[in-house]
Order: structure tokens, then C-alpha cells, then sequence
């Protein structure tokens, strides 16, 4: 299996630093507010990691945080006139709500910040203890900094200078650092802030080290996989990687995996920039299987546009899937007792012996996909490849046994690989329906929006510009716009 690691910048073959056992650690959310669609994102690609892994017979511990206490939890509070513990608690409720509603597990593992004081303060004792901590200048009112200078490997993660952070960035002036670069570890309490007694007075843990002592805590010095959203790169993995090697003297995370974001027009979603959708809104709109096929239908790397019309083509892509499903089963619904014909050495005359061992190679080419790099995207294509196969092989049906052998075999087969996936779980009558009947309020069908977009891109390729204007304006008559895209022809209801 080969994973792309943010610390060498290549694919690199993954073997656990433990045979069969796999440690990981994802950074969770920060508890202030209901979580976006961005992070199910995260939440979504590192459980199929998880779930590929125990696929390959590896016991995987995964670790999952919630940053408990913070600026922005304070500031919440204030606002809401409610206690921060409140606050953080009634966001970690909405938060595992959300996963559980979008079919994701809860982690083996789930710290809290507030949880871990003792092995926060440890840590930050040894940090001390090598001369990598210190005090504020002058008491410095109880803060305590990471000296950024004295590990010599600090911009290794992210791939920065340090004359360049120093040049480019923006340094809040604080007199109680000896140097402009250092990050803080604990932070003195203000009045009526929640505090934490320590050996430099009454304060809370800085957001880089809780996640280097919980990590740690549950899954030693050295550990096999740390992951994120790309935009934690620099400075919270950075600021990790280099507390936690000054205080270890060893390596920390053997690979970082990083995430691409969740863009709205190719910006960031963020609640600091207000262009977000909480998983709840989201939810109200689209099934969860179909928000998981959107997320999930893009390689993890990659960044991934937000629109009504990309979950509108998951929907119908999905839909295209559970239909192929569903046909099969009405086919084989009167061969109960079916027996397997084996070996199959015959195949359909409406499929090339190329196409019918395509059918036999495929659980090793979905394997493959996922192997590099998990490629989700890849694997989902060669089911839409299978699919389109079968559907062939529907349209003249058969009570030849070898005919029904293979699509029993598929079936069985699409079912099992989306089990990875966390897709294809549920029973296809069921979700036909329910697909199609929240398809119902379109003045035209999913399925027939896409064979139109098909037809006109054949027109066009074809040059054909007459055709294609006509069918554009067929569909604009029908409320469905449609918008060429480098990835292709997407469309959204009017209006």
C-alpha cells in the first residue's frame, strides 16, 4: 500500500511500525459550533482509511480529538451567556449526532483537552527540563513558550524556511518572547477564564501541545499515522512534529496524511470567512449516502467544490448504482436456491471475453485503487465500469445458470467492495424509491438530465453546435441550467 506522505512529499510503501497493528491519530474539531461540511470530510476519508485497513487485516487504533477549550469557546460562551463547558458539551453532542447520521463510527478513541492537564503539563515539564521551553521574559505573566530556533529540524513538515516565516509572516508583538517564531505551550488564564493550576501558574494548554500529549498518550512516542486538513500543515503539525521530537528524541509521526479542503467557488469553507454548511443543513437536503458519495467520489488529496448541482449528480450517480443492484435482485427473485455454476467458462454473447474477465478482475483492481494512495475515486469507477456491464447483461435476460451465476456473483461483489466504503449498505428496493421520489419534484428525471448531458457532449464533440444548443435550451425550458466545467458538464435546478 502506498501512502503520500506530507513529510517526504512522495508516495512512500506504508508497513506498520508494529506488524498488524496500525496507530492513528486524526485531528478532531474544535468545539465551539456545529461542524461543517468540511469536516465530515475529514471525518469521512480517514474512516474509509480506517475501514481499508481492517480490510487488510490490520488492527487499527484510531484516535480522534476534540479541542475542548479555546479562544473561540470562550468568546462562544460569552456571547451565548452559557459556560464554556456547556458550550463544548453541547457541540460534542451535535458533533458525534452529525457522524452518526452520515453512517460514520466513533473513533476507538475520543480525548478531550481538558482531559489530558496531567500529561500536557509532563510534556511540557520535559520540554523545559531541555532547555526547548521557557517562561516568559520576566515571570512573563505565566505563559510558556516553544523555542522555534533550538530544534533544527522545525519547517522540515510543511517545507518553509525559517528567514521566510520571519520575513512573510504577520508576528504579533509579544514582549514575553525571547524570539517572534516561538509558540505557545501553556497560557496564563485571564479573569473569569477557566484555568488549570500549574508549575507557571494558573492557566490552559496552547492548541500544538494537547494534540502531541493526547497522540502520545494512547499511542506511544512514535506512531504510525497523523492526519489533518491540508490547512494544518503550518503551524499546528509543524508545531507538533517539533515539540514532540525536542522532547522525545525520536521521530513522532512515521506518516502525515493531509486532506484537500471543501471549497464554495474555490475558497475555503470556513466559519471564520461565514461561507460554511453545517452536515445538519446539508443533511436536510440530501440523503447521508449521497453527501458520503460526494465527499468521497474525489480523491482525498484533491480540493473538492461544494455546489447543490455536485450532491444532485451524486444523487443520480448513486441512484445509477442501487438501480443496477435492485434489477438484479428482481432477476434472481424467483431462483431462490440458485447454485453456483463453477468454474464459469462460458459468458454472454452480448459481452467480449475482455469485458467478462473485466468481471473477475475487479475486487483486485479495486484493491489496487485503494492501494495507491486510497483512491477512492478510482475505486467508485470501476463500479460505475461494472455496473454499466451488467446493465448489458439486464437488458436480455436469462434463466441460463451461468448467466444467473454471474449476476449473482456481482451483486454479492459490488455490495461486499462498498462495504469499504460505507456505501451500498442498504436494501436497493428501499433506496431506489426513496431516490426517486425525492427525484420526483424535477420536471425531468435525474437519469434522463444525464443521458441529455451525454447527448450533447457527443453532439459537441461531434461539432454538432445546433444539437447541443438545442438540448441546452430543452433543459433550460425544464429549469435545469447547465455549466461546462474542465471536470465537465454540471447542472442545478433554476431559481
Amino acid at each position: 500500500m502506498q501512502l503520500y506522505n506530507t513529510l517526504s512529499r512522495r508516495k512512500e510503501t506504508f508497513k506498520p511500525l508494529t506488524p498488524g497493528k496500525v496507530g492513528l491519530y486524526a485531528c478532531g474539531v474544535t468545539v465551539y459550533d456545529d461542524c461543517h461540511l468540511g469536516h465530515a470530510r475529514s471525518c469521512v476519508a480517514f474512516e474509509v482509511l480506517v475501514r481499508y485497513l481492517q480490510r487488510r487485516g490490520l488492527k487499527v487504533t484510531w484516535v480522534r480529538n476534540f479541542t475542548d477549550i479555546d479562544d473561540k469557546i470562550l468568546r462562544r460562551a460569552q456571547e451565548l451567556g452559557v459556560s464554556w463547558k456547556e458550550v463544548a458539551e453541547r457541540c460534542i453532542a451535535s458533533f458525534q449526532e452529525d457522524m452518526t447520521a452520515l453512517g460514520v463510527p466513533p473513533a476507538q478513541i475520543e480525548p478531550k483537552a481538558t482531559e489530558h492537564i496531567p500529561q500536557i503539563l509532563d510534556l511540557i515539564r520535559r520540554l523545559e527540563d531541555l532547555g526547548f521551553a521557557y517562561g516568559g521574559k520576566g515571570g512573563g505573566g505565566g505563559d510558556v513558550f516553544f523555542r522555534v530556533r533550538r530544534f533544527p529540524g522545525y519547517g522540515k513538515l510543511s517545507g518553509q524556511r525559517l528567514e521566510d516565516m520571519e520575513a512573510g509572516a504577520r508576528i504579533e508583538v509579544d514582549p514575553n518572547k525571547e524570539d517572534p517564531l516561538d509558540f505557545v505551550l501553556w497560557k496564563a488564564s485571564k479573569p473569569g477564564e477557566p484555568a488549570w493550576d500549574s508549575p507557571w501558574g494558573p492557566g490552559r494548554p496552547g492548541w500544538h501541545i494537547e494534540c502531541s500529549a493526547m497522540s502520545m498518550q494512547y499511542l506511544g512516542e512514535t506512531f504510525d499515522l497523523h492526519g489533518g486538513g491540508q490547512d494544518l500543515v503550518f503551524p499546528h503539525h509543524e508545531n507538533e512534529l517539533a515539540q514532540s521530537e525536542a522532547a522525545t528524541g525520536k521521530p513522532f509521526a512515521r506518516f502525515w496524511l493531509h486532506h484537500g479542503l471543501l471549497t464554495i467557488n474555490a475558497e475555503k469553507m470556513s466559519k471564520s470567512l461565514g461561507n460554511f454548511f453545517t452536515v445538519k443543513e446539508v443533511l436536510a437536503r440530501f440523503p447521508a449516502e449521497v453527501v458520503r458519495f460526494f465527499l468521497i467520489n474525489c480523491h482525498y488529496r484533491s480540493p473538492l467544490d461544494f455546489s447543490d448541482a455536485a450532491l444532485a449528480e451524486a444523487e443520480t450517480a448513486l441512484l445509477r448504482l442501487y438501480t443496477c443492484l435492485a434489477r438484479i435482485q428482481e432477476v434472481l427473485r424467483p431462483y431462490p436456491d440458485l447454485k453456483p455454476q463453477h468454474p464459469i467458462d462460458t459468458y454472454p454473447d452480448n459481452l467480449t471475453l475482455e469485458e467478462f474477465h473485466r468481471f473477475g478482475s475487479l475486487r483486485a483492481r479495486f484493491d489496487a485503487a485503494l492501494d495507491d494512495d486510497l483512491n477512492t475515486a478510482q475505486a467508485l469507477g470501476y463500479l460505475f465500469e461494472t455496473v454499466r456491464l451488467l446493465n448489458r447483461l439486464l437488458e436480455a435476460p436469462s434463466a441460463d445458470p451461468t448467466y444467473l451465476t454471474i449476476l449473482r456473483e456481482m451483486h454479492d461483489e459490488i455490495v461486499d467492495l462498498g462495504r469499504v466504503l460505507n456505501l451500498l449498505q442498504a436494501d436497493p428496493q428501499t433506496m431506489v424509491a426513496s431516490l426517486r421520489q425525492k427525484a420526483a419534484d424535477l420536471k425531468i428525471a435525474p437519469d434522463e438530465i444525464q443521458r441529455l448531458i451525454d447527448e450533447r457532449t457527443q453532439a459537441r464533440k461531434n461539432k454538432d453546435w445546433g444539437k447541443a444548443d438545442s438540448i441546452r435550451q430543452q433543459l433550460l425550458d425544464l429549469d435545469i441550467l447547465l455549466e461546462d466545467t474542465p471536470q465537465g458538464t454540471l447542472w442545478k435546478v433554476k431559481g
